[in-house]
């Protein structure tokens, strides 16, 4: 007599759905990307018959196949989508779980976002590392993400990417390699809320000294507007040329309230103009020096930015 394997419980399930969306994240650089990723793979499950549901051993482990096999094929697109981008593509930010506020904008009003939806920030969202991620080919990118970050033995890890154990060890290998080359000793966060601080209150004072003191002289400021809204579609390189463009914007948008707020996990600076969020800023600092600006001004970047709160 056969026996019918027992179902899966519904709670296990959808209890994945948060892991899945950090994994997502992680691999896309958006949010709204994520939540694609995993709402397919969702839907593939409950697609399924209950006997074939009941047959799988581990739904996470099927979930996560099926989930980063989408997420491997959304790189591949996008890849493509955004060498039309107008001007520079900066991943999404994500705000602390306490700013956290409802994904999809739609309703026109904030809501809170269900907690399986947050982003767990950790070193591996900062926005330096996410820029970085964005350098590798998809096959390089999912195979170390699962790997390093998310610690999946290979065996699993080349499932996902249909290539074997040993090529996916090489692809997560080059993948290093490049963090290391562009990751410079990072500044404990303590230190980063300091110098994020003293920047937030030169840039309010329009000292122009005062901000090319803050600045490495040698860093970058690189903005995304997505064509949306107007913003510089060149990166901005130099401590003076930096400091004047940011004088430049505070004299054009009177009214700008400059708030400190984590961002990826690390310390930044929300712009708000008349109550809404108009720029999320995440900075690389080394040596106690700011050596990258990330300025997000991309509307469909910030659907997840709260607009009131005090600074």
């Amino acid at each position: 007599m056969s026996i019918t394997p027992a179902e899966p419980e519904p709670s296990v399930v959808v209890g994945e759905r948060r892991r899945l969306i950090n994994l997502a994240y992680r691999l896309l650089g958006s949010v709204a990307e994520a939540e694609d990723a995993v709402q397919e793979a969702y839907a593939r499950w409950y697609a399924m018959s209950r006997r074939q549901q009941a047959a799988i051993e581990s739904p996470g482990a099927w979930l996560t196949t099926v989930a980063g096999r989408v997420c491997l094929d959304m790189l591949g697109s996008a890849r493509a989508r955004r060498e039309r981008y107008v001007g520079a593509w900066i991943p999404e930010p994500v705000p602390d779980r306490t700013e956290w506020i409802g994904g999809r904008a739609g309703a026109g009003r904030a809501e809170q976002a269900d907690p399986a939806d947050r982003i767990t920030l950790d070193e591996s969202v900062s926005m330096a590392f996410l820029v970085v991620l964005e350098s590798m080919t998809p096959a390089e990118r999912v195979a170390f993400v699962l790997h390093d970050v998310f610690r999946y033995p290979f065996a699993e890890v080349a499932a996902i990417v249909d290539r074997t154990p040993a090529a996916c060890r090489q692809l997560a290998s080059s993948a290093r390699r490049r963090v290391r080359a562009a990751r410079a000793p990072a500044a404990a966060t303590a230190g980063q809320a300091g110098l994020v601080r003293d920047f937030k209150e030169a840039w309010e004072a329009r000292d122009i000294g005062a901000l090319v003191g803050l600045l490495d002289p040698e860093a970058t400021m690189t903005a995304d507007g997505g064509g949306l809204v107007g913003t510089v579609l060149r990166p901005v390189e130099g401590a003076g040329p930096i400091a004047r463009y940011l004088i430049h914007i505070a004299d054009k948008a009177p009214g700008l309230t400059l708030l400190e707020r984590a961002v990826n996990g690390r310390p930044g600076l929300v712009a708000q103009h008349a109550g809404v969020t108009v720029t999320v800023a995440a900075f690389d600092v080394t040596e106690a020096r700011v050596t990258r600006i990330w300025a997000v001004r991309n509307p469909e970047k910030l659907r997840a930015w709260s607009a009131g709160g005090a600074g």
